[in-house]
């Protein structure tokens, strides 16, 4: 029983933490709360669907085409409707609240779309649900896939951020902004990146929760708050933290949803949530 909590829990917490890795990147790096990430996540994830139902195209293959349209898509959002917010903010600290009510309103834009384009109803494709035998624990395949993707994607994200000058520079920008533009930063064009690489991450995480998961127009709210938990718990800005937070919310989840009960699963997510703000605000692993 222990043994198949940690490793279904740990599956589970890999897909949160892949999720998580792109809103901390935005948060972190550009200061803008996106609350329309799970918007993008859940077009990433119908984007693979169709691709798969409607071409044939295998998801793994999808998601490839699927993580640099994110991008794309994330560079011209930011250029068009972030950089005027931020240019109007300036030094004044009305970014975060502007970036909250101006991605609320993209939230319910993109939803529409969404529910106009593909219905109201719940979507799921099987690919790879074979159960592969993990000591003596049963996991689909596509669980494990999706475990993968994370553990290379956060692993090669915390390598760059740490041993390379591009990510010397988001560190930079992320930890002062204000100090970065005095060793030749160009602070807008680090942040746009930023907020181009989390819409990318948010695309992948997407694809990847397609492949094993059930999804419907209506639930990005679902991820985008889970996202949102794991950041916090993790520290504003800290790869790390995200993926051993995101690790740790599956874990907890799982273990509630098997020892107690399912239903409880989203009280427990939001009571780690209010216990680390009222305890711990800079984040279990943020700087104190």
């Amino acid at each position: 029983m222990a043994l198949t909590t940690l490793i279904l829990g740990l599956v589970l917490g890999g897909t949160y933490a892949l999720l998580a890795l792109g809103l901390t990147l935005q948060y972190g790096i550009a200061r803008i709360m996106n609350l329309a990430y799970g918007e993008f996540t859940l077009v990433a994830a119908f984007c693979l669907v169709a691709l798969f139902q409607g071409a044939g195209i295998p998801p793994l293959w999808a998601m490839i085409a699927v993580a640099p349209a994110g991008y794309a898509v994330g560079w011209a959002l930011y250029a068009v409707m972030m950089r005027p917010l931020v240019t109007r903010a300036g030094n004044s600290g009305r970014l975060e609240v502007d970036s909250i009510l101006a991605t609320f309103g993209l939230l319910f834009l993109i939803q529409g779309v969404l529910l106009v384009v593909f219905g109201a109803n719940f979507t799921s494709i099987s690919y790879l649900d074979q159960g592969v035998r993990v000591l003596g624990v049963s996991v689909a395949a596509n669980k494990l896939i999706a475990f993968g993707i994370c553990a290379v994607v956060g692993g090669g994200l915390v390598l760059a951020l740490h041993f390379t000058r591009w990510g010397l520079t988001l560190r930079a920008v992320a930890q002062t902004p204000g100090s970065a533009p005095l060793v030749g930063i160009d602070v807008n064009r680090m942040a746009r990146q930023g907020f181009a690489l989390g819409t990318a991450l948010a695309a992948v995480g997407g694809a990847s929760v397609a492949m094993h998961q059930t999804f419907s127009a209506t639930g990005g709210v679902v991820f985008t708050m889970k996202a949102l938990v794991i950041v916090i718990m993790g520290g504003v800005g800290n790869i790390g933290g995200a993926l051993v937070a995101g690790l740790a919310l599956g874990l907890v989840e799982t273990f509630v949803a098997t020892a107690i009960d399912p239903g409880l699963t989203l009280a427990a997510t939001f009571a780690i949530f209010l216990g680390v703000l009222l305890w711990r605000p800079q984040g279990l692993f943020g700087r104190g």
